[in-house]
């Protein structure tokens, strides 16, 4: 069984990784990392902004770079939703922290979603909030050892969701907290 030594959320833009993520780290006795955050306090610029200067490419090695430079243990890490392009940083994060994926349904995450291009969401030329949906979903699930779905659940719900995997996944690796 693996030591886990972090949690990871990860997920969509607006699945509410930062704001579960802080109540779940309080509950956990953890500390709170939100890597969006990480990611503009190095580049002193915000998401959108290193997203138009350095080009998606260059934002994504930024944000591999700013994933494998985690370091400290006993944290409770919120990635932003693209850390799932980055196959060597979601390795390096998995090595020893608990995956866990928020799902939620695509009509939900449109109404809770403004405009993308504010939010500083990886988007390519022409991609729709559906496209990213799409390319994305098969890779948050490779990567996680837990999925929550959401669908229906205020943040208290997905926050006792996170802990109770927390807490259940130390004794059992076939934990299933996906919401029927």
């Amino acid at each position: 069984m693996r030591e886990y030594k972090n949690i990871v959320l990860t997920g969509m833009p607006g699945v509410g990784k930062s704001t579960a993520g802080v109540i779940a780290a309080k509950q956990l006795g953890l500390q709170f990392t939100d890597s969006d955050l990480l990611i503009q306090k190095r580049e002193k610029k915000l998401l959108k902004q290193i997203i138009t200067d350095a080009g998606i490419d260059g934002f994504l090695k930024i944000e591999n770079d700013v994933l494998k430079s985690i370091k400290d243990t006993g944290i409770l890490i919120a990635t932003g939703g693209s850390a799932v392009y980055s196959k060597e940083a979601m390795e390096y994060l998995r090595e020893n922290a608990l995956i866990i994926y928020l799902h939620l349904e695509l009509n939900e995450l449109s109404k809770r979603l403004g405009d993308l291009n504010n939010r500083g969401v990886v988007l390519r030329p022409g991609q729709t909030l559906a496209d990213i949906y799409e390319e994305r979903i098969p890779l948050y699930r490779r990567f996680a050892d837990i999925e929550i779905n959401e669908s229906g659940l205020g943040i208290e719900d997905t926050v006792t969701k996170i802990c109770s995997g927390a807490s259940m996944y130390n004794y059992s690796q076939n934990a299933d907290l996906t919401n029927s």
